[in-house]
């Protein structure tokens, strides 16, 4: 009994969905085993993570739980997410592995170094997060808090803050990635976004608007640290180009090949 070509081409299919879902299944393992070593350290881990809000705080003040399982259940999402964001790498090389195959040499060489820039980038951002962007938002908000009313933050609704401001400034910090990956692939060029710069600033004070809270500290401090990384990215794309041109020039018949998967 023969196979047929249309059984060939499902085999390799279903190859492919199995080489996924074990990666999928190590991402999340992986995930769950950070998880696993921090939930003991999970209510000193809210600890230091509130810290710069709590310092605002008037004498005898304090944050506040209103539901009836908060304060069990709020410090374990922020550790889950703490497990996601240290378990990053690891979730990335998962997805390198499994796209690599099917690229060509000279696609490994790039992709690597920009998972790996992306990556220290998205924790650059939530660095600049948490150690400028929060105290102060804090210190703002104390400060403008109406005589007479009790400024106590609900620990859940904090994290939900905090969580939505890592992710803002992570994604933020990856524009210079953005930037370089759209001019090496040919969607545009370094002068053609240099030429669209006013509408790149402006763009970026309307993504500061959408991802903080309503407050023109951290709108700023997210929007200007996007555009001054978008100039980053341009000068790097400039060089990148210009290197590949003079590599191309030097080594113009020189074949392309895949790698064996």
């Amino acid at each position: 009994m023969t196979r047929s070509a249309e059984d060939d081409q499902e085999q390799p299919f279903i190859s492919h969905l199995m080489e996924l879902r074990d990666r999928l299944l190590r991402m999340v393992l992986g995930v769950l085993l950070v998880f696993a070593v921090l939930v003991p350290f999970a209510n000193p881990l809210y600890q230091a993570i509130s810290q710069p809000l709590r310092d605002q705080l008037l004498d005898g003040h304090q944050m506040i739980a209103t539901g009836t399982v908060t304060p069990f259940l709020v410090p374990l999402k922020l550790t889950l997410a703490l497990a996601f964001f240290i378990a990053l790498p690891w979730v990335l090389y998962q997805l390198w592995a499994f796209i690599a195959p099917g690229l060509y040499r000279h696609e490994k060489k790039m992709v690597m170094p920009l998972v790996i820039s992306s990556t220290l980038l998205f924790y650059t951002g939530m660095a600049f997060a948490y150690f400028v962007v929060l105290p102060l938002f804090s210190a703002f908000m104390a400060g403008t808090t109406p005589e007479g009313v009790n400024w106590m933050p609900d620990i859940h609704l904090y994290l939900s803050f905090l969580l939505t401001l890592f992710f803002a400034f992570g994604i933020a910090f990856e524009v210079p990635v953005a930037t370089i990956l759209l001019c090496l692939v040919g969607v545009t060029t370094p002068d053609a976004l240099a030429k669209k710069r006013p509408y790149i600033f402006v763009g970026a004070f309307v993504f500061g608007m959408l991802l903080t809270p309503p407050d023109v500290i951290s709108q700023t401090l997210l929007a200007v640290p996007m555009w001054l990384l978008f100039e980053v990215g341009l000068v790097l794309s400039r060089i990148l180009l210009r290197r590949r041109a003079q590599l191309s020039a030097n080594d113009s018949v020189a074949p392309i090949d895949k790698d064996s998967p």
